[in-house]
């Protein structure tokens, strides 16, 4: 009975299918709170690379790149720091076209927050 459920769940997600956000190329102005709790801000920009994914720059008193993609509301990002260090931010997109999530690096524990609003 429980994997019929699973079944009928997993076909029913397939068909209700995602609905699309929009993210707009561009600068955004970030605010965040550090794995620490401190708050940290600054600048992303976001340039389209191809038609599902994009390359996004933090500039937030130092720098990191990483690709992005935006699948429904959420919107991902793998970065890496200038001289090390990989992370990982997830984003749910507002209506009003900001980002919110949360991040983190790998092998520290805990996450920081983000909001990107655009310029």
């Amino acid at each position: 009975m429980t994997r019929l459920i699973s079944i009928c769940l997993a076909a029913t997600l397939g068909m209700a299918g995602i609905a699309q956000a929009d993210v707009a190329a561009g600068t955004y102005t970030v605010e965040g709170t550090n794995l620490d709790g401190s708050s940290y801000g600054g600048t992303a920009t976001i340039t389209l690379s191809s038609d599902t994914t994009c390359h996004i720059h933090w500039s937030t008193g130092s720098e990191s790149d990483g690709i992005c993609m935006l699948y429904g509301n959420a919107f991902a990002a793998g970065y890496v720091f200038k001289g090390g260090g990989v992370g990982l931010v997830v984003y749910q997109v507002m209506e009003d076209g900001s980002l919110e999530g949360a991040w983190t690096i790998d092998g520290q524990s805990g996450s920081g927050t983000e909001i990107l609003t655009p310029e």
